[in-house]
């Protein structure tokens, strides 16, 4: 598959991406790219360096906490980041037609879709909608690495008992994977060193997007996912 030419290299688009982050956390946004200028300029194309795919959770609005504007992020969001065809052919557009250097995978702590999943891993589960339950599905193999690494008693999941973050850590490198894994062109790019990936783990409170996995040409300090 052809792609289109990246402007910046995966590492320029990570640097100028979370630089926008450590403005947010320190309170000193310059909002920029949103002006009637920009506006008018984007009316026939875009060229964003940065493609996103992330949690829906209405507190992970991705060009207020990156500081960006219009034109600078390719965005794609569902219910728990879960990868689905329509997810995959977002990324794959963003990297082959627009140009993307990096794909940021934007998890974040206290993620109620982390918690249906342990929900509907425990003994006796919520009732939900068929629609739910399908989305939570490839949620749950993280629930379960988890649980059944300290647990061998009982495969049924104890809300009380599991740490909800580190499974959202688990799902995202999963995420990452079944990115990979679905995708040859966003493999090839990612081979080419035109492309990198980065999952990151958003801190509400803090405001800050932790990374924690990445693929491709990049040089970044990584948390440990345990």
């Amino acid at each position: 598959m052809s792609s289109a030419v990246p402007r910046v290299t995966p590492q320029e688009a990570w640097g100028t991406f979370i630089a926008g982050n450590e403005r947010f956390i320190a309170n000193r946004s310059e909002h920029p790219n949103q002006d009637v200028e920009r506006r008018t300029k984007l009316a026939s194309n875009q060229a964003p360096n940065v493609a996103l795919f992330g949690c829906s959770d209405s507190r992970l609005a991705a060009e207020i906490i990156f500081d960006c504007g219009l034109g600078d992020l390719f965005i794609a969001r569902n219910m728990g980041h879960v990868v689905a065809e329509s997810i995959t052919a977002s990324m794959e557009y963003a990297v082959t037609a627009l140009g993307s250097a990096l794909i940021v995978v934007l998890a974040h702590d206290s993620c109620g879709a982390v918690a249906a999943a342990i929900d509907q891993s425990g003994r006796v589960p919520t009732a939900v909608t068929s629609s739910i339950e399908n989305t939570l599905a490839p949620i749950r193999p993280a629930v379960q690495q988890l649980w059944l690494r300290d647990h061998s008693v009982t495969p049924y999941a104890d809300a009380a008992e599991i740490d909800a973050n580190h499974v959202g850590r688990i799902h995202l490198a999963a995420t990452v994977t079944a990115l990979l894994r679905g995708s040859r062109a966003i493999s090839d790019a990612v081979d080419r060193g035109e492309l990198g990936i980065v999952g990151c783990q958003y801190r509400l409170a803090e405001g800050r997007a932790v990374p924690y996995t990445a693929v491709g040409p990049l040089d970044i300090e990584l948390s440990p996912i345990n």
